[in-house]
């Protein structure tokens, strides 16, 4: 046994040394992707990167796990006519990337968001949040009624469940300690890119370009080991918050979502006091990016009532 566990680390280093992926330059990357509307803050030791685009209410807009405020290009030229549309690359990802604390807990994230939100002049605006950025969404607008008008969460993070229920792999994977060092060195494209067909129901809709913007904010430097350390962060209960929430709230849902389940969608929709649900057939687990004019549209309908 000992032999054949040795003979599999061997091969296992073997394939790792081949396959390794070297970590991202920032500065290569803000070549890339930034742009006229592209904006650096200082918070808390880190470089934020952000974008304000439009006239009107603000509408901030919170990307989920894995992601960058890239997610929301579509949304961003739909609604920059009607809204003031204000994204950010959260800490962990994008071009912001890793927190020189590595404290990759919910409430550092919703300390960050309010110094983020005062660094920036911003008193009253409507969130929309997906998946990791939709729980940060909903803890922000139950703490701060004062400040957000109205909420809409994408197939949001938050719900409670048992064991039975399985993370997705990558998660699985990050939670391993032998896996998680292999992923901190080790991101082939494919492996990006099988990630990203996961959360689309229509696989066509995932482009050489976006896979490509996928991988290169994944292995910015700093940004695997936080991926890594957010995933093992202490767990922190948040589902609470729902019932708090003040704020009409629109929820938006991909019945084809293969990270979290649709049906989670009527789990908080009876949990939140003033809430109703847009569901789209054949989506997955990103709406904005895979069915992007039909969501934006459902959402400034919301919005502007």
């Amino acid at each position: 046994m000992k032999k054949i566990a040795c003979g599999l680390l061997i091969l296992l280093l073997f394939f790792g040394f081949i396959l390794y992926t070297p970590d991202k330059n920032i500065e290569k990357l803000k070549e890339i992707y930034t742009d006229e509307e592209s904006k650096f803050v200082q918070i808390q030791g880190m470089d934020v990167h952000y974008k304000i685009e439009g006239e009107g209410m603000p509408l901030l807009l919170l990307h989920g796990t894995g992601s960058s405020l890239h997610t929301w290009d579509d949304w961003a030229a739909i609604m920059d006519d009607s809204f003031k549309i204000v994204r950010l690359d959260l800490p962990a990802y994008g071009l912001t990337g890793p927190r020189p604390d590595r404290d990759y807990r919910i409430s550092g994230y919703i300390s960050f968001l309010s110094e983020f939100v005062k660094s920036i002049n911003l008193d009253s605006f409507h969130i929309a949040g997906n998946s990791f950025g939709g729980e940060l969404a909903f803890i922000y607008a139950a703490q701060h009624p004062n400040k957000v008008g109205k909420l809409v969460l994408l197939d949001p993070a938050g719900i409670e469940r048992n064991d039975s229920v399985e993370p997705p792999m990558i998660f699985k994977l990050a939670q391993n300690p032998f896996m998680s060092l292999i992923l901190k060195k080790v991101t082939p494209v494919y492996f990006v890119k099988n990630n990203i067909l996961e959360v689309f129901s229509n696989d066509a809709m995932v482009t050489d370009v976006m896979v490509k913007r996928y991988h290169d904010m994944a292995t910015r430097k700093g940004n695997r080991e936080a991926f890594v350390d957010r995933i093992n962060s202490p767990f922190e209960p948040t589902q609470k918050y729902l019932s708090l929430l003040e704020e009409p709230t629109l929820i938006m849902w991909g019945e084809d979502d293969e990270w979290i389940p649709f049906e989670d969608a009527a789990i908080m929709d009876l949990l939140i006091p003033n809430s109703r649900v847009v569901s789209y057939p054949n989506v997955g687990h990103i709406p904005m990016e895979e069915y992007p004019i039909q969501s934006a549209a459902d959402a400034m309908i919301f919005l502007n009532n």
